[in-house]
């Protein structure tokens, strides 16, 4: 690499830094990604961004994301759900179709295809669709924005539709991540286990998206035996892998392309409206088949925002092992699903 690919990748690297400072002071989800996608685009825009993200980084940052989701699930998680476990399974379905059918409506637009309307609306993982999408063959620039556009108006929403609606008092309530953790050495082997065997998995199955799947369903099996030791990925590798899928979106982002993505906004946004009342409806009719309060029922089934989910029942004195149980279940659904179909539309989209 000569001196001018230095400088950018020091400038790349030293505003996506700072910037993920101060988004996330305002505590918005997954700060590096956003940070890298959007100085990752300015730069591309102004000409003095790298020229790609290298694969051996984007295949290392999406093993780590999918490490991150599988260890969502905990021993307790599938016990909380044991005896409604057919209509969460339903609902969550619900929620699958519903979030994949408003993406494929996305797909009306001539700019955009059907492969990357479903992936930039799908309700679950919006980390780890960002990091496959482009490995599925949609626009990962898209996808990125839509989907933190997403989780934006559905965290920002969900209290207010708390309080307004269900008259729930919100608080404020703890944040995920409570209770002592692993030492660091620990950590680190953890993930290495769980990337090495899921990547060999992957290599053997050979099933889409399988840098993100292997490992995440490595993680997940481990979780739900609590193998773990108490071990999660260390928070500095985890957000350096957000900003390198937010740099490989970003980095390929074009006047073209900006025009498309401000162009899908207005269309992108009453989707995301109309996933939410879909979604509020059927957490109503979990309610009503589980027994759950009409606010857990929400709370079980908003699209989006696991973390501002949690704080949200806890602040406002819900039945959080339930309503988590429900959110990861659904998050593991749809990143278990999402790319068979995803395939599947896009060999029709090819016809």
């Amino acid at each position: 690499m000569n001196r001018d690919g230095w400088a950018r990748w020091g400038l790349l690297v030293g505003l996506t830094a700072a910037l993920t400072l101060v988004i996330a002071a305002f505590g918005v989800p997954s700060p590096a990604l956003f940070a890298g996608l959007l100085v990752a685009a300015g730069l591309a825009l102004a000409g003095r961004a790298p020229g790609d993200v290298p694969a051996g980084a984007t295949g290392a940052a999406q093993a780590v994301i999918g490490v991150v989701i599988g260890l969502l699930a905990r021993p307790g998680t599938l016990g909380a759900v044991a005896q409604s476990w057919l209509p969460v399974l339903l609902i969550a379905v619900g929620t699958l179709a519903v979030s994949m059918g408003a993406g494929l409506l996305m797909g009306v637009r001539r700019d955009v295809t059907l492969l990357t309307g479903m992936l930039a609306l799908t309700a679950g993982g919006a980390s780890g669709l960002v990091a496959v999408a482009r490995e599925l063959g949609g626009d990962e620039r898209l996808v990125a924005v839509v989907q933190y556009l997403r989780v934006g108006i559905v965290t920002a929403t969900m209290p207010v539709v708390a309080a307004l609606a269900f008259e729930a008092t919100v608080t404020g309530g703890a944040g995920p991540g409570a209770g002592p953790g692993a030492p660091w050495y620990v950590d680190l082997g953890f993930l290495a286990v769980c990337v090495a065997a899921g990547l060999g998995i992957a290599r053997v199955t050979r099933v889409p998206a399988g840098g993100l799947l292997g490992p995440m369903a490595v993680a997940l099996a481990l979780g739900l035996a609590g193998a773990t030791f108490g071990a999660a990925p260390p928070a500095l590798v985890v957000e350096i892998a957000y900003a390198v899928i937010g740099w490989q979106a970003g980095v390929r982002f074009t006047r073209a392309a900006l025009r498309t993505v401000l162009g899908a906004l207005p269309l992108a946004t009453a989707l995301i409206a109309a996933v939410i009342v879909a979604c509020a409806g059927l957490g109503l009719l979990l309610s009503s088949l589980t027994g759950v309060t009409p606010l857990e029922g929400y709370l079980a089934t908003t699209p989006g925002g696991v973390y501002a989910v949690l704080a949200t029942a806890i602040s406002a004195g819900g039945d959080v092992t339930f309503v988590v149980a429900v959110q990861v279940i659904r998050v593991v659904l749809m990143l278990l699903v999402a790319p068979l179909l995803a395939r599947l539309v896009g060999r029709r989209g090819d016809v």
